[in-house]
């Protein structure tokens, strides 16, 4: 049977490109060799942030008196893992399912098997050939080895057995850098676990702009989080200290096997701006090619080489792709950091407002925060924008929206937000950086 399309992982880059391709009247497949949904779905961002929110909704149990709810014993609560894990596998059902139905419905064939790709045209699903007229990869990535030898190796901790693991051991060493690292780690130690952090990086998020890091590390250590670094951390580690160790290292890109075998480059594919790879027709898409490690872009990417084999050449502007944290507090960053832009000797200011300013935030209990803005001087063209909120990460796509159409401050500040909500924020940041601040001090 001949495709238009093949598809090889149905993961948030798989499965959206296949139902855009699909919608689009391509005759499509798409190859799973696990779980319709992919890492995301299954052991990845679904059931990590389903686990994140129960663990700060223990924590915040014990601020129920400020809101004047009474009779609750503080002291006599604690955290059933396995109970929350249950909460976590039904909304991936409910997701996976739906995912499915779509899938179905713009008349995608889904392929269980694991699939070999032998040419531009041809790929391989357990002793089945295929022909197809374009391939996109989309396999995902992998963390990669631990940096050091663990003799027991069943205490080793991978995201994918977490969440299946019936309970946590209390003492844990979280091994890695980047938000997966900062996620697990404060989700652990917001659920009573005593944790201690080893950066296999010299910031926590080396992509974050270092005002962001700081503050990550501030806030690890109010959360009793221990740190270690690199080299010199491995080296005064005893392993035996810890009941488990997980591996929150960096990743590397997962490729299918088989003859075909495009450009490389420290694991990832190399892509060009359609995605596509060193060979004609064949397109690399979400984490396998490095580019991020979001879901979000994996996503986006999809869509860009969908639109690519349609005809579409517009490209896609990887630089504000939003990075964010599901931390206590939630963190989120897009666009240029301050120190991108000393390293290009552009100039810049950057304007201020904090939560603990906002009506919204005081009434909610969650003063913690600020939102900061990155603009050009002279023109006021939004550079960048960083937000530590307890929903930063709803917030950031605001932020999105304005330098998706180059707006400037005065933009920002001349738009009218609902009161009282967090985002006013913006409009607060925004009035500060054209001089004009209403209700800042």
């Amino acid at each position: 049977m001949d495709y238009d399309l093949i598809i090889i992982g149905a993961g948030p880059a798989g499965y959206v490109a296949a139902i855009r391709a699909g919608q689009a009247g391509l005759k499509t497949a798409v190859i799973e060799k696990k779980h319709v949904g992919g890492m995301c779905l299954n052991w990845g961002c679904i059931p990590s942030k389903a686990m994140l929110e129960s663990a700060k909704y223990f924590s915040r149990l014990g601020m129920a008196a400020d809101f004047g709810v009474e009779g609750l014993d503080t002291k006599s609560l604690k955290f059933n893992w396995e109970k929350a894990v249950k909460r976590s596998d039904r909304i991936v059902r409910r997701l996976t399912k739906g995912v499915e139905y779509l899938l179905k419905k713009n008349n995608v064939e889904t392929i269980s098997g694991t699939a070999s790709v032998e040419a531009p045209d041809t790929v391989v699903v357990d002793n089945r050939m295929l022909k197809t007229k374009n391939i996109i990869i989309a396999t995902g990535s992998y963390p990669r080895p631990l940096p050091f030898k663990v003799g027991d190796e069943s205490r080793i901790i991978n995201l994918e057995n977490m969440f299946s693991q019936k309970e946590i051991p209390q003492k844990l060493l979280v091994v890695g850098e980047g938000p997966v690292a900062a996620e697990v780690s404060q989700m652990l130690a917001l659920i009573g676990r005593e944790v201690t952090l080893l950066k296999t990086a010299e910031k926590v998020f080396p992509a974050l702009d270092d005002y962001l890091n700081s503050y990550i590390d501030k806030r690890l250590v109010s959360l009793k989080i221990k740190t270690l670094e690199g080299t010199a951390g491995i080296d005064s580690v005893n392993l035996d200290d810890y009941e488990g160790i997980v591996n929150c290292m960096p990743r590397r890109g997962i490729k299918p096997t088989g003859a075909l075998n495009p450009e490389e480059k420290e694991s990832f594919y190399v892509v060009d701006g359609h995605f596509m790879t060193s060979i004609k027709g064949v397109y690399a898409v979400g984490d396998v090619n490095g580019r991020s490690i979001y879901a979000h872009a994996a996503s986006a990417q999809a869509l860009a080489a969908v639109n690519h084999i349609l005809g579409i050449t517009e490209t896609m502007q990887t630089e504000r792709v939003p990075m964010t944290l599901y931390t206590d507090p939630e963190i989120a960053q897009i666009g240029k950091t301050e120190q991108q832009l000393t390293a290009e000797g552009t100039e810049y200011k950057v304007n201020e407002f904090p939560l603990s300013a906002n009506g919204k935030a005081l009434t909610e209990g969650q003063p913690e925060g600020i939102l900061r803005i990155i603009s050009e001087p002279k023109y006021g063209e939004v550079l960048g924008v960083q937000i530590i909120s307890h929903n930063a990460t709803d917030l950031i796509s605001e932020a999105a929206a304005y330098m998706a159409v180059e707006s400037t401050v005065w933009d920002v500040a001349h738009t009218m937000h609902a009161h009282p909500t967090i985002s006013e924020v913006f409009l607060e940041a925004g009035a500060d950086a054209v001089g004009k601040p209403l209700h800042k001090a």
